[in-house]
C-alpha cells in the first residue's frame, strides 16, 4: 500500500522547519561565531564625504599602534594588482581609493590587528586630507551641462552614463500612439533606495594555509560557488584550492550576492600574514556602502481605447547606479528583468528605453528581495494601472480585468513567455474577501462625513527561476542549478544542493521533494548546502530561483535514483523491470500488487545484493537548466483610512491571493509571504534611504532608517489558487519575493485612492504622513526624489 505522503512529510505537508531547532535555541552558526586559532581582525576606514580627491593619506600612526599587523591602502592593493576589481555588470570598482572618493562610505584603507577594537582605533589614527568635488545625487544632476565626470578613471568616459538599453517594437508603438481615437495617459514615479538590513551584516574570515596553499573563506553569502569563481579570477588563485563555506546567513535578500571590497582586502591580508583574518561589517557601514535596491525613475505613456483596453505602452526608466555599475543581473539585460512590466496584461505593442547613471552614491542596484528589478517594474505597473483607471473613468478592478491575459502560454509585449495562470479567479477571490463593492459604498458614505477611506489593488505576475541558460548568465556563467542525492544502505539519505538557504527553509522543503519522489520520510533526509567542497556547483539563492531550479534538480535526481532502484526491485522480486510498478515508497509486481519491496529494501540491496552488471550504490546527481521561468500570479488588496488632519494612515484590512503553483510546504509559503508583505508595508509606510545635497546618506542608522516592528505591521489574510507550472517537474513556481514585489503598490494605491477625488495621482514612497498631508492640502502630487528638500 502506498504511503500517506502528508504523514511522512512529502508534498503539501506543513512540516515544521527543521532549521528552527537550532535557531530558537540560539544555536545558529554565523560568521562572527567562528573563532580560529591565531585569528586577526580587520576594520575598514570609510570616506566621510561623497566626492573628493585625496590629497594626502598618512598611515604612520596606525602602523605604530600596538597590536597592529597590517595597514592596507589603495597604493598597496595596487602593488598586488588589486586596486580595482571587475563588477558583475562588466564595469570596474575601486577596492580601496587610489584617486578620488566616489561615494560617502567608500573604503579608504583597512587595518588588521589583534582584536577589532585595536583595528578600529588604528583606523581613526589614519589622517586623510580631501579636496572636495561637487556631489551628484540623481540622474538629472548627472546629465546637467558641466557636471563633473564621476568615472574619469575610465578611458573615453565623457559623461555620467553607464549604459543605455532598449526593447520592444518602436515603430508599431509609435503608430498606435498616433491614433487620435485613443486616450493617452502619462505618469512619472520615483522608487527610492531601500536596503536589506540583514541581522548579520557582510562578514568574512579568510584563512590561507601557506603549507597546503589552500584558501578557506568563511563568508556570509547567498552564492558561494560564484564567489569562489570570482575570487579565483580576481586574485588569480587556482579555483580548486579555494573553499567557500557559507554558514547561517542571518538574512541576505540580495545584499549578500556581490563581492565587496573588504572581502578582497581580508583575503589579501590573510595571504600576506598567513593567518586567519576576520572582518565583520557594522550596521552603518552596511547601510551606506553595501548593495542597495531600487533608486529608479519611471515615465510611462499608455494609449487606451474607450472600453479600457490598452493598445500600447511607451516606457522610459532612468536608474541611479551610484559610483560603479555593479548590478548583479543577467548579462544581456542591462536593467535586469524590468521589461517583465505589464506581463500579466495583454497589450499588443510596447517600447521601452532605459539609461543608467553614475552618481556619488554607493553602487548596487538589484538587491533586497527582488528578481532583477522586477519589484520596481511591478510598483510602476500597478501604480500606473490605477492612474489609467482614474483618467479614463473606469473602476480600477474592472480596468485590470479588461486587460488580463487569459490564454496560456502567452508571449508578453516585451518577449517573455507566461506559463500558466487563472487571473480572473484570483481577482474574484480577492474582491470577495475584501468585500470590494461593499467597501466602495462605505467609502462614499465616509467621504460625506469627512472621513477618507481608500482601497488599493495590485495584480501582478513575475518571472522567477532564471535561466534558461540560453539567455541568462552572470559573468558568463550560465544560470542553472544542481543537486546530488545519496541513499545509504539503511534507506536514510543525504541531499546536497547547489543553492544556499538564507532562511527560506531549504533543509525542510527540499527534503519534502525527495519524499514526494521516493517515499523516504522527510525526517530521514539530511539537506546540505553552502560548502563549495561538498556541494555541486550552483548559481546561488536570489530572485526566488531556488525552487524553480534547484528544487527541480532535486526532483530530477530523485527520479534518477528511483530508476536505478527499480532495477534493484526487479532483481529482488525476480521479475523483469517491465513488470515492476511504483507507488509512493514501494515497488510491486504489476500482476501481484501484494508482492513488493520498499525503497529502503532497494537501498540495502544496492550495497549488499546487486544484480550482475549493475554498479553498487544508490546515488546520482542532476543539473537542471530550466526551459522557461515560472510565473506566479498574485492579487493584493488593502483598505486604509487617512487622517485628514495629520496625513497619518492606518491599514484596515489586507487580502492576499497567491498562485505559486504546487505548494511544497503551505506553512512555509505563508511565512515567505508574510515576510515579503511586511517588507512591502515598510517601504510604503516609512522605511527610507535618501541623500542631502552634499551626498550625505540619510538613513545610515536605525534611528533614521525605520524598520517597522510587529506593532506597526498589519495583519495579512492570505488565500490560494493553484495552477501548476506545466514545465516544472512538480508544478511549482517561485514565491519568496511575491509579497515584497507586489505589495508596495497595493498600500500606495490605497492611500492615493483615499484622496484621489482631490486630484492627487501620486505620492512617491514612502507615504510619510507629511507627504500625504501636503498632497491633501495643496491638492498636488508629492515627489520623493533626492536631494532631501532644504538641504
Amino acid at each position: 500500500m502506498a504511503l500517506d505522503e502528508i504523514q511522512i512529510g512529502g508534498l503539501g505537508a506543513s512540516r515544521k522547519r527543521v532549521e528552527d531547532a537550532r535557531f530558537i535555541r540560539g544555536k545558529g552558526n554565523y560568521i562572527d561565531d567562528f573563532k580560529l586559532p591565531g585569528m586577526l581582525h580587520m576594520e575598514t576606514l570609510r570616506a566621510p564625504i561623497a566626492h573628493a580627491r585625496i590629497t594626502s593619506l598618512d598611515t604612520s600612526k596606525a602602523w605604530m599602534t600596538p597590536g597592529v599587523h597590517l595597514v592596507v591602502t589603495g597604493e598597496m592593493a595596487a602593488q598586488h594588482n588589486l586596486a580595482w576589481m571587475p563588477t558583475l555588470s562588466y564595469d570596474t570598482q575601486a577596492v580601496l581609493v587610489t584617486d578620488k572618493v566616489r561615494f560617502q562610505g567608500q573604503e579608504i584603507a583597512c587595518v588588521v590587528a589583534d582584536d577589532p577594537y585595536i583595528a578600529k582605533d588604528a583606523c581613526e589614527a589614519i589622517t586623510v586630507e580631501y579636496d572636495p568635488l561637487p556631489p551628484i545625487v540623481n540622474p538629472q544632476q548627472a546629465l546637467a551641462p558641466g557636471a563633473p565626470i564621476i568615472r574619469d578613471d575610465k578611458a573615453g568616459q565623457t559623461n555620467n552614463i553607464c549604459y543605455t538599453w532598449e526593447v520592444g517594437d518602436k515603430e508599431n508603438t509609435e503608430r498606435v500612439f498616433a491614433d487620435p481615437n485613443l486616450q493617452i495617459v502619462s505618469q512619472d514615479i520615483y522608487y527610492p533606495r531601500t536596503h536589506a538590513c540583514p541581522i548579520e551584516c557582510n562578514a568574512i574570515i579568510s584563512d590561507y594555509n601557506s603549507a597546503t596553499g589552500k584558501l578557506t573563506i568563511y563568508l556570509t553569502t547567498q552564492a558561494p560557488h560564484i564567489i569562489r569563481t570570482a575570487v579565483a579570477l580576481v586574485a588569480e588563485l587556482p579555483e580548486h584550492m579555494i573553499r567557500v563555506i557559507a554558514p547561517d546567513l542571518g538574512g541576505g535578500f540580495g545584499n549578500k550576492v556581490p563581492v565587496y571590497p573588504s572581502y578582497v582586502i581580508a583575503i589579501l591580508a590573510s595571504i600576506l600574514l598567513t593567518r586567519p583574518v576576520k572582518w565583520i561589517e557594522d550596521k552603518t557601514g552596511n547601510l551606506i556602502s553595501s548593495s542597495f535596491a531600487r533608486d529608479i525613475y519611471f515615465h510611462c505613456d499608455a494609449a487606451i481605447r474607450k472600453d479600457g483596453k490598452i493598445q500600447a505602452v511607451r516606457i522610459h526608466a532612468d536608474t541611479d547606479n551610484g559610483g560603479f555599475f555593479s548590478d548583479a543581473q543577467p548579462t544581456k539585460f542591462k536593467i535586469g528583468l524590468f521589461h517583465s512590466i505589464f506581463g500579466c496584461y495583454d497589450i499588443p505593442y510596447g517600447y521601452m528605453t532605459a539609461q543608467g547613471h553614475y552618481t556619488n552614491k554607493a553602487p548596487g542596484g538589484v538587491a533586497y528581495r527582488c528578481s532583477f528589478r522586477i519589484t520596481e517594474s511591478m510598483l510602476f505597473q500597478e501604480r500606473f494601472m490605477q492612474t489609467c483607471a482614474y483618467e479614463i473613468g473606469m473602476d480600477q478592478a474592472e480596468f485590470r480585468r479588461v486587460n488580463f491575459v487569459r490564454e496560456f502560454p502567452h508571449r508578453t509585449t516585451f518577449g517573455f513567455l507566461l506559463d500558466s495562470g487563472d487571473y480572473d479567479k484570483c481577482l474574484d477571490l480577492g474582491l470577495e474577501k475584501i468585500d470590494y463593492y461593499g467597501f466602495l459604498e462605505r467609502q462614499k458614505q465616509a467621504r460625506s462625513q469627512g472621513r477618507l477611506l481608500g482601497i488599493g489593488i495590485s495584480t501582478m505576475s513575475e518571472p522567477l527561476g532564471a535561466g534558461n541558460s540560453r539567455e541568462y548568465d552572470i559573468i558568463g556563467i550560465k544560470m542553472f542549478d544542481s543537486a546530488e542525492l545519496r541513499v545509504h544502505p539503511s534507506g536514510k539519505a543525504v541531499l546536497k544542493i547547489g543553492s544556499k538557504t538564507q532562511g527560506q527553509g531549504h533543509e525542510t522543503t527540499f527534503a519534502q521533494i525527495v519524499t514526494h519522489e521516493l517515499g523516504i520520510p522527510a525526517d530521514d533526509i539530511l539537506v546540505q548546502h553552502g560548502d563549495t567542497d561538498n556541494t555541486p556547483f550552483g548559481m546561488g539563492t536570489y530572485a526566488s530561483r531556488s525552487t524553480p531550479t534547484a528544487g527541480a534538480a532535486t526532483a530530477m535526481v530523485s527520479r534518477k535514483v528511483r530508476a536505478k532502484a527499480k532495477k534493484l526491485a526487479a532483481h529482488l522480486l525476480e521479475v523483469s523491470e517491465e513488470d515492476v510498478e511504483w507507488e509512493l515508497g514501494r515497488f510491486y509486481v504489476r500482476s501481484a500488487p501484494n508482492r513488493g519491496v520498499t525503497i529502503q529494501d532497494c537501498a540495502f540491496a544496492a550495497y549488499t545484493n546487486m544484480p550482475d552488471g549493475l554498479e553498487p550504490g544508490l546515488e546520482n546527481n542532476a543539473y537542471y537548466d530550466p526551459p522557461n521561468m515560472t510565473w506566479p500570479f498574485d492579487v493584493y488588496i488593502t483598505t486604509v483610512e487617512v487622517d485628514p488632519d495629520t496625513g497619518e494612515w492606518d491599514v484596515l484590512k489586507f487580502i492576499g491571493v497567491d498562485d505559486c503553483g504546487v505548494r511544497i510546504n503551505p506553512m512555509i509559503v505563508e511565512a515567505q509571504l508574510h515576510g515579503g508583505l511586511a517588507e512591502a508595508f515598510a517601504m510604503a509606510y516609512h522605511q527610507m534611504i535618501t541623500f542631502d545635497s552634499q551626498g550625505n546618506c540619510i538613513g545610515a542608522n536605525y534611528m533614521d532608517y525605520m524598520i517597522p516592528t510587529a506593532w506597526e505591521t498589519p495583519h495579512f489574510e492570505l488565500y490560494e489558487v493553484v495552477t501548476p507550472s506545466p514545465h516544472h517537474p512538480i508544478g511549482c513556481k517561485g514565491i519568496g519575493e511575491c509579497g515584497c514585489v507586489g505589495g508596495p503598490a497595493a498600500f500606495v494605491n490605497a492611500v492615493v485612492d483615499a484622496i484621489a477625488h482631490l486630484g492627487v495621482r501620486n505620492i512617491d514612497m514612502p507615504c510619510l504622513s507629511s507627504r500625504v498631508w501636503e498632497a491633501m492640502h495643496y491638492k498636488h502630487d508629492v515627489p520623493g526624489t533626492p536631494p532631501l528638500p532644504g538641504t
